[in-house]
């Protein structure tokens, strides 16, 4: 996973895998799988991944206090966002939730711009603009039209929001003087950290699923986003920010996708306007 021409390649499976993962996330939980024990299946997911990238630098990883501080940024603002998620899945649909969520590129692409001065061609500028214009138009609802319950959702998933743009942004900065090996580790430890909270978080007096549709399907959906989010440390070590993140934040076009066929909705012109624009956007940022 050296060459810097490969970026490209991350990112997409990035898009691919966190897209079909979006979809059948709440596959578990309906099933009867609780989501704060869908968040402990997702940390242990990591553990693989971290194993196989440790592998590839033959286990050397840097540990001066600036990476363990890093690297433990970038990891805590990911499976803290990740927590959160779960915990907003509650009280909202996912084919809402993951469209709206997706506009955290916007806050990764400023702060790239302002603080690591990142440039780019115009041509990449306009494929920058048409995602976010297109993250807006798929993070529209209807009115009424909504299967959450409340605001809560809302609020939870601008947290969600806040903590990716910053954790890509941590990662990329982070890219500038670590392994991405090592960024990974540190986000495999932190995640795993926080599974207590998940557990304490979990209302037990419920019935839970051990079967198959429980622990083992959740472990098969969240191993893509585990791979999905090694494949996006590698793709930001390598491409810019500004260029990676809005094309991974297309992940919700497939999300949204596979979620009018799984569960039968179907999209109002705003929603079509947003994914001909998706569409658009991956053609330009990939050409």
């Amino acid at each position: 996973m050296k060459s810097s021409r490969s970026w490209l390649s991350y990112a997409i499976i990035t898009t691919v895998f966190w897209g079909i993962w979006g979809a059948l996330i709440e596959v578990p939980e309906k099933a009867g799988f609780p989501a704060t024990l869908g968040y402990i299946v997702w940390a242990l997911t990591m553990i693989p991944c971290a194993l196989v990238s440790l592998y590839l630098v033959k286990w050397k990883i840097e540990t001066d206090k600036r990476s363990i501080l890093l690297g433990s940024a970038v990891g805590l603002l990911g499976a803290g966002g990740q927590l959160l998620l779960f915990e907003a899945l509650r009280e909202g649909p996912a084919y809402i939730i993951f469209p709206f969520i997706s506009l955290y590129p916007v806050l990764t692409i400023l702060l790239s711009v302002m603080l690591l001065k990142e440039k780019t061609s115009f041509l990449k500028w306009i494929g920058i603009g048409t995602a976010i214009v297109a993250i807006f138009f798929l993070s529209y609802q209807e009115p009424g039209a909504s299967d959450a319950r409340g605001y809560l959702w809302m609020a939870l998933s601008m947290m969600v929001f806040t903590a990716w743009g910053l954790q890509a942004f941590a990662m990329k900065f982070s890219n500038e003087t670590m392994k991405a090996e090592s960024i990974f580790f540190y986000m495999t430890i932190v995640a795993l950290l926080l599974t207590p909270f998940a557990w304490w978080m979990t209302d037990f007096n419920q019935a839970i699923n051990w079967g198959f549709k429980g622990p083992y399907l959740a472990g098969i959906v969240h191993l893509l986003n585990s791979i999905g989010a090694l494949m996006l440390v590698y793709a930001l070590r390598y491409g810019k920010a500004i260029i990676v993140v809005p094309l991974t934040g297309m992940a919700p076009l497939i999300t949204i996708i596979l979620s009018l066929i799984i569960y039968s909705v179907m999209p109002g012109p705003i929603l079509f306007i947003g994914l001909v624009l998706a569409v658009a956007a991956i053609l330009i940022l990939s050409f």
